[in-house]
């Protein structure tokens, strides 16, 4: 169960977060303040308006703002704030917001995370991969190793370097399960 303090200067908010986080069964509302200071130390988080005041807790804070621009919301997290949604946000969206703060994470609406992270451009006909990049990749989803893969095709580990960089490159991905997802998505790997 994931303790939850909503702090929230109007009482009416405050009234209607806690309302709608009692629904949840993973969540128990434990206080309920118009400022960090009246949050007891029970908590695993806060959910709280943006912007507060007085400074925040020791504890993953979700922060309610009045939208999605980007630019608060990477503020928020860049403060120390946890997560950042916009007071449009569903129950079900800022439920999960809380849980996955609770486990550590860091929360933004998909739309606002995309309009952070630079756009790649998708994979094109003209950069098909090589038969030997396939295998190197086929292997990869078996899980091995440089090594293991340089030993298999009897090339050295720098060729084995060489392929998967052409791979990333090719598939426009930057880590090695990012290429095998790739690759099943584009019938290149069967799992």
């Amino acid at each position: 169960m994931t303790r939850v303090a909503v702090v929230a200067r109007s009482a009416v908010v405050r009234a209607g977060l806690e309302a709608m986080l009692r629904a949840h069964p993973d969540i128990q509302v434990v206080a309920a303040a118009a400022s960090f200071a009246g949050i007891p130390s029970g908590a695993d988080v806060v959910l709280a308006e943006h912007p507060l005041a007085d400074e925040a807790p020791p504890l993953p804070v979700i922060l309610l703002g009045e939208s999605e621009d980007s630019n608060w919301m990477t503020g928020a997290l860049r403060s120390g704030a946890r997560g950042a949604l916009s007071r449009e946000s569903g129950s079900e969206e800022i439920c999960a917001a809380i849980l996955a703060a609770a486990a550590g994470l860091a929360v933004l609406p998909a739309d606002a995370l995309e309009r952070l992270l630079p756009e790649r451009p998708a994979m094109t006909e003209g950069q098909p991969l090589t038969p030997r990049e396939t295998e190197v990749l086929r292997m990869l989803a078996e899980g091995l190793g440089n090594k293991e893969v340089a030993w298999r095709l009897g090339i050295s580990d720098h060729t084995v370097k060489f392929h998967i960089a052409s791979i990333f490159s090719k598939l426009n991905v930057s880590s090695r399960t990012e290429a095998v997802t790739n690759g099943v998505r584009l019938g290149l790997v069967l799992l």
